[in-house]
């Protein structure tokens, strides 16, 4: 099943498969924000935006729309 990373419901595991690169700012891609990683959602923002993650041992906060650029297959449902 394909998805985006803004798609992901709370501790959903998931692999980036692919990314609009003129989207994504350099310091995510810098932390482990590329394809092949695994990510998981670990919370959402009361209002929903932003999502809190772990990418590659790395603990990032990132908007909705940022994440809604990043393509991902769920490894758990």
């Amino acid at each position: 099943m394909k998805t985006t990373l803004a798609g992901l419901k709370k501790g959903q595991v998931a692999i980036i498969t692919d990314f609009n690169i003129e989207a994504i700012p350099l310091k995510l891609l810098e932390m482990g924000c590329l394809p092949g990683n695994e990510v998981t959602l670990l919370q959402v923002a009361p209002m929903g935006d932003p999502i809190y993650i772990n990418v590659n041992g790395s603990y990032v906060a990132i908007r909705k729309d940022t994440a809604a650029e990043i393509d991902v297959v769920l490894i758990t449902e």
